[in-house]
């Protein structure tokens, strides 16, 4: 859960400090591409507008205003209109941007990449 939550909309970032004291910076591009909601990420098998790769433009992007909903998520507004999109706490805590987040991320990949490689391996011998 964080402890605090912080807009800055002329830098365009999302601040959130994590109970625990940890720190994480969310810049509105990051962000907008995070986003969760049945448009961009699709539903029922069919894809969603974000899984065109589309290029954001600079309304897209521009966060107006944040919400807080109920004790698990937050709602960006954003300058296009969009605000559909519910970023749980539980998310935004897993994809965290900083460099150690984003470090660890990396080595769990790895780690089951050449998990999974030597598993396939074993299986076919």
């Amino acid at each position: 859960m964080p402890s605090r939550i912080h807009l800055d909309r002329a830098a365009g970032t999302v601040e959130v400090v994590w109970q625990d004291g940890h720190r994480s910076v969310y810049g509105a591009t990051g962000l907008r591409w995070l986003c969760p909601c049945a448009y961009c990420r699709g539903e029922a098998g069919m894809p969603g507008w974000l899984d065109t790769g589309p290029s954001l433009t600079a309304d897209q992007t521009r966060l107006v205003d944040l919400h807080l909903i109920g004790n698990y998520a937050l709602a960006p507004e954003w300058g296009d209109g969009h605000h559909t999109g519910y970023y749980p706490f539980v998310m935004l805590r897993d994809r965290c941007p900083c460099p150690d987040c984003t470090g660890r991320r990396t080595v769990e990949a790895a780690s089951a990449t050449a998990t999974s490689a030597t598993s396939t391996r074993e299986g076919s011998a």
